[in-house]
């Protein structure tokens, strides 16, 4: 849904960590990361209102000589990125936490995301699982090419050389599952209407086929990491299983569902 929109403000960890009311949820400014857009979306289709938190970066501060993170971790137990609070509750830091947290707060007039009808859950939770999850689509991403964070998540050049096919794999699970949707006349990946996989898919897609600026708009921080978008794009075994019917249901979902162009802080370009 196209919005206009201002630049967003955010807030330090303190004061998040201080407040009793509220959903706050982590960010880089400028940045699309991943989860953390993914679950921005995921609020803005349950009609959540969030104050954004300035997540702290990986390692050491040149002034201090104190780990940047220490403070999140004393917090959450963990440093990845988002991390959410609501109210005075414990944070939550994993998707399916963050999901289902946001299905219970968000509007009464907002749109349920995890179906009623169980065979049809347990069918959204194991595509989600493929594509969020551990040795899933993001996860192989991640361990493209060694760096810190790849390494974070289990780096080695033997899990490097296999993560393209991995990642095509479940590229070719996706769309055949379009497929099927599309010859039963529908245009979500599960049942008749939208679910938070079609939001989790269409926003961790653009790691692998970039979206337009009116969709992702160019930022001096996430400059790079779009041109590491485009790159992934072009690997052999991604771009043979990318088709018109993922392109086509991933901006339709974005487009019509989730604020578009993107609203991520930082120095557009």
């Amino acid at each position: 849904m196209t919005k206009k929109t201002t630049s967003p403000e955010f807030i330090s960890l303190e004061e998040a960590a201080k407040m009793q009311v509220g959903t706050r949820i982590t960010f880089v400014p400028g940045i699309q990361a991943i989860y953390a857009e993914a679950l921005k979306n995921i609020c803005y289709v349950k009609k959540i209102k969030i104050i954004r938190v300035l997540h702290p970066f990986m390692g050491i501060d040149k002034k201090t000589g104190k780990d940047r993170q220490a403070r999140l971790y004393e917090l959450t137990s963990q440093t990845s990125l988002p991390t959410m609070f609501h109210d005075e509750e414990r944070p939550r830091n994993v998707w399916i936490e963050q999901l289902a947290l946001a299905e219970e707060i968000g509007s009464s007039d907002s749109i349920d995301l995890i179906p009623a009808n169980f065979q049809e859950r347990a069918d959204m939770f194991g595509l989600c699982a493929i594509v969020l999850g551990e040795d899933g689509l993001v996860w192989n991403m991640r361990i493209l090419s060694d760096g810190p964070l790849a390494r974070k998540y289990g780096y080695s050049d033997d899990a490097s050389s296999k993560a393209p096919s991995k990642m095509a794999e479940i590229v070719k699970v996706i769309d055949r599952q379009l497929e099927k949707q599309q010859e039963k006349g529908s245009k979500y990946l599960i049942g008749d209407k939208i679910s938070a996989i079609d939001i989790y898919w269409s926003t961790i897609s653009m790691t692998i086929l970039p979206a337009s600026l009116e969709i992702m708009p160019k930022t001096k921080q996430n400059e790079g990491m779009l041109f590491f978008f485009e790159a992934n794009s072009k690997i052999p075994e991604i771009k043979e299983v990318l088709t018109d019917r993922i392109l086509s249901h991933r901006d339709y979902i974005l487009k019509t569902y989730c604020e578009t162009p993107a609203v991520l802080g930082g120095d557009p370009i």
